[in-house]
C-alpha cells in the first residue's frame, strides 16, 4: 500500500524559511518521480517543485531561487526547503508521487497523493 506522509507545516514569518518532509512507502522510491504541490483557498492546485528518479529538478518560477528540493533515497524521503518566504507562499503543500518517466510538474501527472501539510506564512 502506496503511503506519503507529510511534515513540517506550520506558522512562520514572512522571509523566514521552513523545511518539510515526505515520508514514502509501499513503492520502490528510487525509480519514482516526487512532486510538491500546493493549493491555496480559491485556488487550483500548483506544481511547487519536482525531482525525478535520476534527480532532475523543475521549479515553478514563483520559488525558482528560494526553494529547493532533494531526496535521500536510503530513507525513502523528499524534502522541500523553503526559504524567504512570503505571504503568498500560504496554503496546504502536498506531496505526490508517479513511477512514470520523464520530468513532470503537473498534477494530473501524478498517480498517488499524500494528505497535506498546511504553511502560513504571517507576522
Amino acid at each position: 500500500q502506496v503511503q506519503l506522509v507529510e511534515s513540517g507545516g506550520g506558522l512562520v514569518q514572512p522571509g523566514g524559511s521552513v523545511r518539510l518532509s515526505c515520508a514514502a512507502s509501499g513503492f520502490v522510491f528510487e525509480y519514482y518521480s516526487i512532486g510538491w504541490f500546493r493549493q491555496a483557498p480559491g485556488k487550483e492546485r500548483e506544481g511547487v517543485s519536482c525531482i525525478n528518479y535520476r534527480d532532475d529538478t523543475l521549479y515553478a518560477d514563483s520559488v525558482k531561487g528560494r526553494f529547493s528540493i532533494s531526496r535521500d533515497n536510503a530513507k525513502n524521503t523528499v524534502y522541500l526547503q523553503m526559504n524567504s518566504l512570503k505571504d503568498d507562499d500560504t496554503a496546504v503543500y502536498y506531496c505526490a508521487a508517479d513511477g512514470g518517466y520523464g520530468t513532470k510538474c503537473r498534477a494530473y501527472e501524478y498517480e498517488y497523493w499524500g494528505q497535506g501539510t498546511q504553511v502560513t506564512v504571517s507576522s
